[in-house]
């Protein structure tokens, strides 16, 4: 019975297309086709080019008439989507689009909207950008602000006036003693403007016994080749033992950029050699190999330390996880992973683009990632630390890289003992610390994409 009701649904479809198709008296059939030559196209090179083309549903399936961004979120695999996200998607090339080049303005913050026990909400400052309104009115990581223009903050006013700014405002900041908020001041925000995001937020070099580490916080993997290799040669030049790499809030980026950042942290007698295989479809039946590369140096040769520290959240992902899993084959026994399990993202998303789709680069999950030892079986549970410990946004909040900073403690412990502690020395959270709830957190809504560009095939 139900199969009868679909092929009566459908042959109605196909007298209403054949009506279409003629009215008039008119073959309309190539008008149809237009409107969906973009889906066509990206429909027909995900069949030969997605990694998961065997969960493709059928053409009589799928709406085709659907824009080219919901059209592929509409038709993605399961296993190609995570916590809400959906990895393969369609970019639009209007010059109106957001980039790191044409940024929207903001105040240049990144910051949680949390509901405290007593039910209020704040918003929690987790970092600002630099040469951002933020900072030129000194908000820093861990200020709250419990008010704007005086009045209570909700999701609402939080999307309004703090993740999409679009005037100047007042803001109330406060001070959370572990029981309620107090009131401290009021500070008037200029009108938001584009504020360039510099992924390479913070360097600076950190004492612990007697040994001395380089810490370097890095945010997102743009392509910063040049930056980090000017990095690089700095580093060359300044004495430590360590160094500490702060990807705690890196959502992913360019596999080139991270090609650069393992070949400048890599041992010397590592180059040369695959940090990086990326294995296609059996239509495509290829696996990749991209190798840690002297040309991508900063220096004459990789630096010298003896342990790398990676900082890690459940928001370390697709880029920065192959950074961590790339590097461990090669620094075993020196490379410690400290804070909670990575994202868990081992696909990567390779670039399309086609005449019939002249506004539209479809960036689609073609290739499976694995290291040198041929793991990457990390999808589910992200890679696991060696030390964990949770950062809590509505406790102290000390400067990123300080001594105080929750995910430092462990590692400047280490640096001194070469030991972990037992328990970590870190502050109880009193009761209404725990009762509160992170319902927002700007890092967390930022795409976790693996991007490459084609290679000669």
């Amino acid at each position: 019975m139900i199969r009868i009701k679909k092929l009566i649904t459908l042959f109605s479809s196909c007298l209403l297309l054949t009506a279409w198709f003629t009215s008039c008296g008119k073959d309309r059939s190539g008008e149809y086709y237009a409107l969906i030559a973009t889906q066509n196209w990206i429909y027909e090179t995900m069949q030969e080019k997605y990694l998961f083309y065997e969960d493709l549903p059928s053409e009589d399936q799928i709406n085709f008439f659907n824009r080219p961004q919901k059209f592929v979120a509409s038709i993605v695999s399961k296993r190609d989507q995570k916590k809400g996200y959906a990895f393969s998607h369609a970019d639009s090339i209007f010059p109106s689009q957001r980039s790191l080049d044409n940024p929207l303005p903001s105040f240049g913050i990144e910051s949680a909207l949390i509901r405290l026990p007593n039910g209020a909400e704040a918003v929690r400052i987790i970092y600002t950008q630099k040469d951002s309104p933020a900072e030129e009115v000194n908000l820093k990581r861990g200020d709250w602000i419990i008010a704007i223009n005086g009045k209570k903050i909700n999701s609402n006013s939080y999307h309004t006036y703090i993740s999409e700014p679009q005037q100047a405002c007042q803001f109330t900041l406060g001070s959370f003693n572990g029981k309620e908020i107090d009131t401290l001041q009021v500070v008037q925000m200029p009108a938001p403007r584009p504020v360039a995001q510099n992924n390479l937020l913070k360097t600076q070099l950190i004492t612990s016994g007697s040994r001395k580490a380089f810490y370097i916080l890095y945010n997102e993997f743009g392509e910063d080749e040049k930056q980090l290799k000017e990095l690089f040669a700095q580093m060359e030049t300044v004495h430590f033992d360590d160094v500490i790499l702060d990807l705690r809030y890196n959502p992913g980026g360019y596999v080139m950029t991270s090609q650069v950042l393992c070949s400048n942290l890599a041992p010397a007698s590592a180059l040369g050699h695959p940090f990086l295989q990326m294995k296609f479809n059996d239509k495509i039946n290829r696996t990749d190999s991209y190798n840690l590369e002297p040309s991508l140096l900063g220096a004459a040769s990789p630096i010298q330390y003896q342990n790398l520290y990676v900082l890690t959240t459940d928001n370390t992902a697709s880029a920065s996880e192959i950074v961590i899993n790339g590097l461990r084959p090669y620094l075993k026994g020196n490379l410690f992973q400290v804070g909670t399990n990575t994202y868990g993202k081992n696909v990567a998303q390779q670039s399309f683009m086609d005449s019939r789709a002249p506004q539209i680069q479809l960036w689609l999950t073609t290739a499976a990632l694995s290291n040198s030892e041929d793991f990457g079986d990390y999808f589910t549970e992200g890679l696991k630390p060696d030390f964990t410990i949770k950062e809590n946004l509505t406790g102290p909040l000390a400067p990123l890289g300080d001594e105080k900073d929750e995910l430092m403690v462990p590692v400047l412990y280490h640096m001194a003992n070469g030991i972990f502690p037992t328990p970590p020395p870190v502050e109880k959270m009193s009761r209404a610390m725990k009762e509160s709830k992170v319902l927002f957190n700007s890092i967390e809504k930022k795409p976790k994409y693996c991007l490459f560009n084609n290679k000669a095939e």
